[in-house]
């Protein structure tokens, strides 16, 4: 770890942090190939997803513009994303639990590197599990449009996604703190902001009142957005607005999170 005395300064205190954050970062990552549970467990959910949709619902489900499979898949990696971002609650708390976190205020390293050590392991996680959901949407039919420029676009998007929601995650396990309660509370209003979005059906085929929540929550706009770029169509301003949605949801957590943590062990 660095020196706390780089914390002398406002740039050295910075360069710290991160150095620290990086460092538990790695930490985490190794638990990937030492337990690759892991990572097959985050990525059958969204793989049976992908084949109850495609292959079940997706012969009486009609859309308009593409067919079904490419329609399917942006609302598939969102969901992916969004979900795999929680599990950053469920580890955060698991730690906090068995004590792990009390061994890391102990040491001399920024506060703050727990939680970004925690997010930046699960956004890299979460890459490499949507890296893999594209294959599998190559396997059943899926053929994106995109250009270099349209998928480092949709990249920075879910990648955005990712971080900002994993914050949503650490806050809610520093508030909870049992883990099968995080994980209780972390998906349950995850459900109908990703089933009440323009995932898996046009929100046209909604009653009035869903429909009007559903076209202008943070979800369908971050959706129409990656499926817009993967299939070369026009996003208008819903591109924008939810890159602001992700970076207010950000603004907002991320030093939620930070506050609660230094609270917590004051």
């Amino acid at each position: 770890m660095s020196a706390p005395a780089a914390a002398l300064r406002p740039w050295g205190r910075l360069r710290w942090a991160m150095t620290d954050a990086l460092v538990l970062t790695k930490r985490s990552l190794l638990h990937i190939p030492r337990i690759p549970e892991l990572l097959v467990f985050a990525t059958i959910q969204p793989v049976m997803f992908v084949l109850l949709f495609r292959y079940v619902f997706g012969g009486a489900i009609n859309v308009q513009g593409a067919s079904y499979v490419n329609f399917l898949m942006a609302g598939v990696f969102v969901q992916t994303v969004t979900f795999g971002a929680m599990t950053t609650g469920i580890g955060l708390s698991t730690d906090l639990s068995t004590g792990l976190v009390d061994r890391f205020r102990s040491l001399p390293m920024a506060r703050s590197a727990v939680l970004l050590g925690r997010t930046l392991a699960d956004l890299a996680r979460n890459s490499l599990v949507v890296l893999i959901m594209v294959l599998v949407g190559l396997g059943v039919g899926f053929r994106p449009e995109a250009g270099v420029l349209e998928w480092l676009a949709t990249a920075g998007m879910l990648l955005l996604l990712s971080f900002s929601f994993s914050w949503i995650g650490a806050t809610i396990a520093l508030f909870v703190r049992n883990p099968e309660a995080v994980q209780s509370a972390g998906f349950i209003w995850l459900f109908p902001l990703t089933f009440a979005s323009s995932a898996f059906v046009q929100t046209a085929s909604m009653p009035g009142w869903l429909q009007a929540f559903a076209d202008h929550q943070p979800i369908t706009l971050i959706i129409n957005t990656v499926r817009g770029l993967l299939l070369d169509q026009p996003i208008g301003s819903d591109g924008p607005v939810a890159a602001l949605s992700c970076a207010a949801i950000l603004l907002v957590f991320a030093p939620l999170a930070v506050a609660r943590f230094r609270n917590a062990g004051s």
